[in-house]
């Protein structure tokens, strides 16, 4: 399985959870290493990545993704995403990430497939995907936490959002200095 391979290589990071999702899919919740750290001892440990996909939800079969959604802080990260995974997106694929410093939804086309970009500054990747797809607690009902990531890629298959086909430089180049909130303890 191409989850089983990523974990392997140490690319799965702060794991939520990895586990089948039916009929040969399995389903990951948790963050996905863009930019490794670098090596930090003699026995090969690394320090921790230099940049990861956050919240990243992942459908995979055995050697592609069926669905990449996840959270980025710059959108300038996504190109270590588009050339370490594109390759990986099936042709029939859905990749969705929501991206802190973008002022607005874009479709951007790398490696022949399309991603879809939209900004948040607050909230879950899980929830706004649900609301996005008009998903609610009882399409979940009874099924495991690998078999809802398959219910949100099932909802994401028939998705086309009406955000404009824009060219990566532009998208890097309209950034905004928004940053994401954060809460909890001081």
């Amino acid at each position: 399985m191409l989850l089983n391979n990523y974990e392997q290589l140490g690319l799965l990071f702060n794991m939520n959870l990895k586990e089948s999702a039916g009929s040969g899919l399995q389903g990951y919740r948790g963050e996905l290493v863009l930019v490794e750290g670098e090596v930090g001892d003699s026995a090969g440990r690394r320090k921790p990545p230099l940049a990861v996909l956050k919240q990243a939800v992942l459908l995979a079969d055995e050697s592609k993704l069926k669905l990449a959604c996840g959270l980025v802080d710059d959108v300038a990260d996504l190109s270590h995403f588009f050339s370490r995974y594109g390759a990986d997106i099936a042709a029939d694929g859905k990749a969705i990430f929501f991206v802190v410093n973008i002022p607005a939804p874009v479709k951007v086309t790398a490696g022949g497939l399309t991603y879809e970009l939209i900004p948040l500054s607050d909230g879950l990747v899980w929830t706004e995907l649900c609301d996005m797809f008009y998903l609610e607690k009882a399409d979940f009902k009874g099924q495991s936490a690998g078999e809802k990531i398959a219910t949100v890629c099932e909802a994401a298959a028939g998705f086309d959002s009406k955000s404009p086909l824009t060219d990566w430089e532009a998208v890097c180049a309209n950034t905004t200095n928004t940053k994401r909130e954060t809460r909890g303890a001081i």
